[in-house]
């Protein structure tokens, strides 16, 4: 297993298992990650962003999954944990943790909070977050772009 930041070259296999997650769960459809613009190019839109990574994970040298931080409200020093997915055959093996720690530890450096938005339908991923000290929140933060979401969480970074 490795961990590394996005390339060029990943743009394509990570927009797939983005989509693909999504389409399973019945959440292809608009105010989710599936529609997002910058899917066709993740590298180049993290890399051009100030305090933004993306991070994909391999397994057996393909990629099976990623994570993303980027700016939410720098005013307020707030990141946004964005597109942590995995594919089917990466779930359950401790590499949603292992990236959760590598974004976490980069949002530190920059941020004092950081938001996310899912759904209540993704109850792992809730589970995650909740373990790494994510509180559930009554209403999504201004400025959210997700209107399908239903479930937002934030953490104090410090």
């Amino acid at each position: 297993m490795i961990i590394r930041e996005v390339t060029k070259e990943d743009n394509a296999k990570v927009k797939e298992i983005i989509q693909d997650s999504l389409k399973s769960l019945g959440l292809a459809i608009p105010g989710t990650a599936y529609f997002d613009p910058q899917l066709n190019d993740l590298h180049h839109y993290y890399n051009n962003l100030k305090h933004a990574k993306y991070w994909v994970v391999e397994m057996d040298g393909e990629v099976v999954g990623g994570i993303g931080i980027a700016p939410f409200n720098e005013h307020d020093k707030v990141c946004e944990l964005q597109k942590l997915y995995l594919s089917s055959r990466a779930k359950g093996l401790g590499l949603g943790k292992k990236l959760m720690e590598t974004a976490l530890s980069f949002a530190s450096n920059h941020y004092e909070k950081c938001y996310l938005e899912t759904t209540h339908e993704l109850r792992t991923a809730c589970l995650l977050y909740e373990k790494f000290g994510f509180a559930l929140l009554d209403e999504p933060l201004m400025g959210s772009d997700h209107s399908a979401m239903n479930a937002w969480y934030l953490k104090d970074l410090n």
